[in-house]
């Protein structure tokens, strides 16, 4: 049976192992307890929400890992429920229809990438995939099959609850401008609307961000919705330097500093798919030490964005 320590997931000393001690590089929990707050009163119960902000479906065949994300999910006030196997995760979710699923991808039966690629089939709910997988290659796969992000275990609890809050904001964006007319704002006579504005061109790169396409070379690139969200971004700023946390900020809507990779992987894809030679990438180029920035094929040069600067 795989093994991780509880205090890897949690930033709550409320919560215990009753069981097997554990050392600093893996635990077997047999059983566990909410420990008393103070003396030998009891623990008081997660705050009570009337209406919680979401229901997440949380999938894991660990303990230890379902007991410590389940309670700090609940404390957040979101609705938990728990799978443990791939095939009691999609029965639940197809039941209970949840806003967001935590995906381990080790489990019992189906594993989560088959999950994954079973759901994304038949529904558009976020999905965090969770793995003891460290290497690239896992995440670009699970990503690849309809994934939204990716934590590696172990992971700390607040990146976590970070990940998931900026996952469920902008599903909740989406929503509302799926809804809400955007204000229309006077315009002079004679000029452009939104449709006729012309496109966001670098080089031979063009971009229509009210059809969100993009051609290279005349050439139509099949995007996935944060690959063109990426690219757009960029190209908005040609020649601006953006550190990674500068686009999770913006591009993911992660609002303080967590994993990276994340961004490092979706560049990658786009050099494939951008670049002539994605290893000597022409386009979008890596700024050592500061970030990246998109330039015209042969053009080099440019800065760094106020308060964009690797490490702010």
């Amino acid at each position: 049976m795989r093994s991780y320590g509880l205090s890897r997931y949690t930033t709550n000393p409320g919560i215990r192992a009753r069981g097997r001690s554990w050392g600093e590089d893996e635990v077997t929990v047999a059983e566990f307890q909410v420990a008393p707050t103070r003396g030998d009163a009891p623990a008081a119960d997660p705050p009570a929400q009337v209406s919680p902000r979401a229901r997440i479906l949380l999938v894991d065949d660990e303990p230890a890992l379902i007991e410590a994300v389940g309670y700090s999910l609940r404390r957040e006030g979101y609705a938990v429920d728990v799978a443990r196997s791939g095939d009691e995760a999609l029965v639940a979710a197809r039941a209970a229809q949840p806003d967001l699923i935590v995906l381990d991808i080790m489990l019992p039966g189906l594993d989560g990438l088959q999950v994954c690629r079973a759901l994304r089939a038949e529904s558009i709910v976020p999905i965090l995939l969770l793995s003891a997988k460290a290497e690239e290659i896992d995440r670009i796969i699970g990503l690849e099959i309809g994934a939204d992000d990716y934590l590696a275990k172990p992971f700390a609890m607040r990146e976590l609850i970070a990940r998931i809050g900026a996952m469920l904001r902008r599903v909740r964006m989406l929503a509302v401008s799926a809804i809400v007319p955007a204000p229309v704002e006077p315009r002079a006579v004679g000029a452009p609307t939104e449709f006729e504005r012309p496109l966001i061109t670098i080089g031979d790169l063009a971009i229509d961000p009210a059809r969100r396409r993009a051609h290279v070379g005349g050439r139509a690139l099949t995007l996935k919705p944060k690959e063109f969200d990426l690219l757009y971004h960029l190209a908005s700023h040609p020649g601006i330097v953006f550190s990674r946390e500068a686009l999770l900020r913006r591009v993911w809507g992660y609002e303080f500093p967590i994993d990276t990779r994340t961004v490092d992987v979706h560049v990658r894809w786009l050099r494939v798919k951008i670049e002539e030679e994605p290893s000597q990438p022409r386009r979008l180029e890596t700024v050592r030490g500061a970030g990246y920035r998109l330039v015209g094929e042969g053009t080099h040069g440019g800065t760094s964005a106020p308060g964009d600067q690797a490490g702010t």
